[in-house]
């Protein structure tokens, strides 16, 4: 097994080098690639040194898997590339996300859809990984009609010079010409996560929407979101309100998301039980809480969802895909 990661110094990047090391992913070589201002570098992986290479010299490896999370617009110009000498492509870009002859995968929910055909794989946005991670179990027993979503996304959602933001303005060392968001993040929430597009949504709601529909491959479900940018670090958290086709019984969906593999009910909210994202930080779990009734409308329900959006959101499902990959002999 030879495999890739293109972007591999980005944060979503250095937590999957790690989570290879601690999932002991079964691999018999290892290729780095990164921007050119990074080629050369060291970089260690289970205490051995490999030097950071082009693209273009990961290319000319002909690697089984590669994972790419480098942006769209390096996805766009080598996923295809790579798939055309059988490379297959675990790509964490909005890229391939809504293409028509791609999957977009979460492997609890859609894996069983793949096959050694896919060689170019999407990894959805990390706020709706978490989000259908609960939805789905629900939508087989209740039938979902209709969700609206609020999300609170930490800044790690928008990558290092975000981070570096916040703590600049957090330490009253801010620098201006480095800021990423329009305003301030520190102390301030901005109902703005990506450009804002025509109908008045943002780029972020609009994959919350579509991708959504896609992975639980039902267009009949009525969504709409709200995307939200909080001071935090730990992960993404959103206040969910469902409704369905049958009346829920709120004991049952305990069960339900209880019993479901990669989710964990924390609700004692008279303890002060509830998840939060400074307890799912470095998690691979999805945390439910706050699952309550929705008394002003028929056959609904409140959901508290958090989790790390730099693990599950993005990391940890692209190595997922690609363990089922290699437990199928798909690679």
């Amino acid at each position: 097994m030879k495999l890739g990661i293109v972007g591999a110094t980005g944060m979503v990047g250095r937590v999957m080098v790690d989570l290879l090391e601690k999932r002991n992913f079964p691999l018999k070589e290892l290729y780095i690639s990164a921007s050119e201002k990074s080629i050369g570098k060291e970089f260690f992986f289970k205490k051995k040194a490999y030097r950071i290479i082009s693209i273009h010299d990961l290319f000319l490896k002909k690697p089984d898997i590669v994972l790419f999370s480098a942006g769209s617009d390096i996805s766009k110009k080598w996923a295809v590339k790579f798939s055309n000498i059988g490379s297959t492509i675990i790509d964490n870009s909005s890229a391939w996300r809504m293409d028509f002859d791609k999957k977009l995968i979460v492997p609890e929910i859609n894996a069983s859809c793949l096959s050694k055909r896919d060689k170019i794989i999407a990894n959805p946005n990390c706020s709706t990984i978490q989000l259908v991670m609960v939805l789905f179990p629900l939508h087989i027993e209740y039938e979902i009609s209709r969700i609206v979503v609020s999300t609170y996304q930490s800044v790690t959602g928008t990558g290092k010079k975000a981070l570096d933001q916040l703590y600049q303005e957090e330490t009253r060392n801010e620098d201006i010409s480095s800021r990423v968001y329009p305003y301030p993040i520190y102390q301030n929430v901005l109902p703005h996560c990506d450009q804002f597009t025509d109908n008045g949504y943002t780029l972020e709601e609009m994959k919350l929407i579509n991708e959504t529909k896609k992975i639980m491959n039902d267009n009949n479900i009525a969504i709409t979101a709200t995307a939200v940018r909080v001071p935090v670090i730990g992960g993404h958290s959103e206040n969910v309100n469902i409704t369905f086709k049958k009346k829920p019984n709120i004991n049952h969906i305990y069960k339900i998301l209880s019993k479901t593999k990669g989710i964990i009910v924390q609700d004692k909210p008279k303890e002060n039980v509830y998840p939060m994202p400074l307890y799912a930080h470095g998690k691979d779990e999805v945390f439910v809480g706050r699952i309550r009734k929705d008394f002003s409308f028929q056959n609904s329900i409140n959901i508290w969802i958090v989790a790390d959006n730099l693990r599950k959101g993005a990391s940890t499902n692209a190595i997922q895909i690609a363990e089922y990959l290699i437990r199928k002999k798909y690679v």
